[in-house]
């Protein structure tokens, strides 16, 4: 039977880095979809769900940077 390594750090998770990037952009694109329907604009939705995809990327660089 295959031993698995137990990750020793929270930022090693593979599901930590997936979380990052789904809270990235579904926090992002809520807030982008609650502004165009405040202002009646079509643009920040799609500009909130790239700008959250790209924060996800950014933190878990940083978290696996500090390893």
């Amino acid at each position: 039977m295959a031993q698995h390594e137990i990750p020793t750090s929270r930022s090693a998770d593979p599901w930590a880095a997936f979380g990052r990037l789904v809270a990235g952009v579904a926090i992002y694109g809520g807030v982008g979809w609650a502004g165009d329907r405040w202002l009646g604009t079509w643009f920040l939705l799609p500009v909130g769900i790239v700008f959250g995809a790209a924060l996800g990327l950014w933190t878990t660089f940083a978290a696996l940077r500090q390893q």
